[in-house]
Order: structure tokens, then sequence, then C-alpha cells
């Protein structure tokens, strides 16, 4: 029987800069943290609406078998999307501005709803997040 996928259960970020991370996610976009494994796992687990991001810490043991710390250039993924709850591209692009984020231009895009305006920002780490709204 063939599988069905149902969305995406979480996304794991190599990071050596927790901190600025944990802002970014947590204080920026709004995540909050369910599980703190910092000194066992190293490892934060942020929940993000159903979906989990995992922080894992390049210097813990899981975190040195994936090799060195992200940079502009060799970053753990291309990017990933969050879908956003409703709100407008000037109500969005003016909180993140206010928070000292870079805002590109809307650009219609299909995701998993269809197609829709979205952007893309950069995490403290060089990794690209596309926020995308319902909207």
């Amino acid at each position: 029987m063939k599988p069905t996928i149902v969305g995406i259960d979480h996304l794991v970020l190599r990071t050596d800069n927790l901190e600025a991370m944990l802002l970014f996610y947590c204080d920026v976009l709004g995540c909050e943290i369910v599980r703190d494994e910092r000194e066992q796992l190293g490892l934060v687990q942020l929940q993000a609406g159903s979906e989990l991001i995992d922080l894992l810490l390049i210097g813990s043991e899981m975190g040195k078998l994936g090799g060195g710390a992200p940079t502009q250039y060799n970053n753990n993924l291309d990017h990933f999307c969050l879908r956003l709850r409703p709100i407008s591209p000037q109500a969005l692009c003016r909180y993140l501005r206010l928070r000292g984020i870079e805002v590109p231009n809307f650009e219609r895009r299909n995701g998993a709803e269809g197609f829709g305006d979205s952007i893309y920002i950069k995490d403290p780490d060089g990794n690209t997040v596309e926020l995308k709204s319902a909207l």
C-alpha cells in the first residue's frame, strides 16, 4: 500500500548560533519551545503551528554527525515554507521591518494550498524561510 503524506512533521536546522535562532523563531515568528534537551541531546524543539522545528547544536554529539556549521553559502537546506494565518502583506512587512528583518518584494508562488503571495527572509544562520499567508 502506498503511503499518504499528510504534512510536514518536523525539520531539523543545525546551528552554532542558538540564542539568535531562538530569538528569531520564538520572538519574531512566534514559535514556542516545547522541549529543551540542550544538555542531553544538544536539541531544542519549537512548535511551529502543528509542526516542529528542531534546532540542533553543531557541537553536540548528534550535531557533529552533520559536519560543520551552516554558512551563507553552505546551508542545511534550500528553504522551507511556513504557512501563516491570514495577514496582509503590508502588515507582515511592517512587523518584520520593525524587528530588523530585511523584507524583499512579495511574489506569487505555488505551495501546498495552491498559489499565493509569499516572501523569502533569512534566519540568523542564513537559512531561507518562506512566509506564506492564507490571504
